[in-house]
């Protein structure tokens, strides 16, 4: 891999990506952090406009999934939440605390239980995009989205990870990202990480 270069910004159609997401190296180790990302930080996961209806949609398939303190904190506060940013965002369970969508496996490790009713064929939504392209967050402008690495503590067991085996953000993230954006989309920014930049 060469040297890496200083803020470059990748033009892919109506995105600009941050290099960062080209020379991260970065592997989820749920062994480790337990799926942390679910339970830390002061907002829940970010929504686009369409989700906010699909949430209300798939709620009640998706409830039998949820922890009753999920459940509870969802019925009183509503399948979504304006965040402090001014976005729409998943609910939390308490401030700071666990989304309301979390749950947990026999390990101690959170599960998404929107996840788990689409792994169970009771709807044909995943997850939100946010949590799907985690540690990726978009910002999205008039004309473009602006698509960075989220650099959190909470994610060292990931970066060690994706050193050891040698997993760029991008390849971590291509499902997600096609998803996104698509398969044209993601193969037109492989090409030019691969071709310009490595």
């Amino acid at each position: 891999m060469n040297q890496q270069p200083a803020n470059i910004l990748i033009p892919i159609k109506n995105t600009l990506v941050s290099d960062n997401v080209a020379f991260t190296q970065f592997v989820c180790n749920l062994n480790k952090c337990k799926g942390a990302c679910c339970v830390e930080g002061e907002m829940g996961a970010p929504l686009d406009d369409e989700e906010r209806h699909i949430l209300e949609d798939i709620y009640e398939d998706v409830k039998p999934f949820l922890t009753e303190e999920g459940i509870e904190a969802i019925e009183k506060q509503g399948k979504y939440v304006l965040d402090e940013d001014n976005d729409f965002s998943t609910t939390l369970i308490e401030r700071n605390t666990a989304c309301a969508y979390v749950t947990y496996d026999e390990k101690g490790i959170t599960k998404c239980g929107i996840e788990k009713a689409f792994e169970a064929g009771k709807i044909d939504y995943q997850k939100p995009i946010s949590c799907h392209l985690y540690p990726i967050r978009i910002t999205k402008y008039t004309s473009f989205d602006a698509i960075n690495y989220d650099e959190w503590d909470i994610c060292t067991a990931a970066c060690s990870f994706g050193k050891e085996l040698k997993v760029p953000v991008y390849k971590f993230l291509k499902t997600p990202l096609i998803r996104k954006y698509g398969t044209e989309w993601y193969d037109e920014l492989a090409t030019f990480i691969e071709t310009e930049l490595l």
